[in-house]
């Protein structure tokens, strides 16, 4: 590998993308540690999450970032630019449409039968709730994106397959 290997890493795309797979492939082949964005605004407790409130989030965010080693992954964009700032590599899963949405169907069997973990009771309110966000984000928050993180052009790269994802490890 000819490039520095980067030591804060944030991953963003869609639900259903990859970026928790690839933050935890990342993880453990640079011996850096991941955060989920979604456990930096919720407090995970075993009765039910809380949301932390605005502060708390962005004190705890900021808590990740001033160290020296992070990867950081996650669907939320309008409160982290200091993520971005502070990245040394911003990886965009941009992840075919369909793509995700069969992940999510996936998702959910796997969820409603125990195979995979989940922070909240896999539902069909929830499956519904998930395939809106992912068209929501394909139409509305990608773009978005797309024209924050034209600022960090220099360390920003857009990733859209698993093969893509698999090369850029490797």
């Amino acid at each position: 590998m000819d490039r520095a290997i980067p030591r804060r890493i944030h991953i963003i795309g869609s639900i259903g993308s990859g970026k928790t797979t690839l933050a935890k492939t990342l993880s453990n082949h640079l011996n850096i540690p991941y955060y989920e964005l979604d456990n930096v605004v919720w407090k995970r407790f075993d009765t039910g999450d809380i949301r932390r409130t605005e502060q708390e989030r962005d004190e705890y965010l900021s808590s990740i970032i001033n160290s020296e080693y992070w990867i950081i992954e996650g669907v939320h964009h309008k409160w982290v630019s200091p993520c971005f700032q502070n990245a040394d590599l911003i990886l965009f899963l941009d992840t075919n449409f369909s793509t995700r949405r069969i992940r999510i169907i996936k998702r959910y069997f796997k969820q409603k039968i125990g195979i995979e973990k989940v922070n909240y009771r896999p539902t069909l309110k929830i499956l519904k709730d998930l395939y809106r966000y992912n068209t929501v984000f394909e139409y509305k928050s990608k773009p978005e994106i797309f024209d924050m993180l034209t600022a960090y052009e220099k360390k920003f790269i857009i990733l859209k397959s698993n093969d893509e994802i698999k090369n850029y490890i490797n």
